[in-house]
């Protein structure tokens, strides 16, 4: 009787194993299929133009929402006074563009040259400043 009773808990252990190996192969599939644009070259990018020393030059993919920001939690840090410690998030759209939007930061988001209230449509060229960093708008 016992060894019924341990073949039938190993045959439920195995099948609850395949079951959760399903399920992480499925999420995974999610990832690769959403990475599938950026491979084609139709993703934009982040670049700082003007900013701190270290971050210039540095250029951060649009292919999931950045935050900009002075905690060390967001995205792309910048230890700089004039910046939130989150400051804006960058997100991007399904059609290959991205959409910003100040996160009620103390001194704003100014998008090529004028001041954001509400989200706005990115493109590339454009360029953000928030402080003293100016980030460009690159095709990835």
């Amino acid at each position: 009787m016992v060894d019924i009773v341990l073949l039938v808990g190993k045959l439920v252990l195995l099948a609850l194993l395949y079951l959760f190996l399903f399920a992480a192969v499925r999420a995974g599939l999610g990832y690769v299929r959403a990475a599938g644009p950026a491979a084609s070259g139709a993703r934009l990018a982040l670049a700082v133009v003007e900013g701190p020393r270290e971050l210039k030059g540095v250029s951060v993919p649009i292919a999931g929402p950045v935050v900009v920001g002075r905690s060390p939690g967001a995205d792309i840090v910048i230890a700089d006074d004039f910046i939130s410690s989150t400051h804006a998030r960058v997100t991007p759209s399904p059609d290959g563009t991205a959409v910003i939007e100040d996160l009620d930061s103390t001194n704003g988001t100014i998008v090529n040259g004028a001041p954001i209230t509400r989200p706005v449509a990115l493109a590339t060229g454009d360029m953000i400043d928030l402080g003293a960093v100016r980030l460009k708008v690159v095709r990835a």
